[in-house]
């Protein structure tokens, strides 16, 4: 997956990624307590995204922490 950026889009405002940091970690939380669990989330997003099963699990350790470190 490539991301691009247009030299044209304004920058995010930090409430926007702020909302946003907090949204994700409700969501992954929601997502641990149906039932599925860190594994499958790991299998699930290495399948769609070829990313090594270490970063994976090394960026939902960090999730779960970025609303404490950047938000207010």
């Amino acid at each position: 997956m490539t991301v691009r950026v247009k030299k044209s889009d304004p920058p995010e405002t930090t409430e926007i990624l702020a909302d946003s940091i907090v949204r994700i970690s409700e969501a992954l939380t929601k997502l641990e307590a149906s039932g599925v669990n860190r594994k499958a989330i790991v299998i699930l997003i290495q399948a769609a995204t070829k990313l090594s099963r270490r970063d994976i699990e090394a960026v939902l350790d960090a999730q779960k922490r970025l609303a404490g470190w950047y938000c207010r």
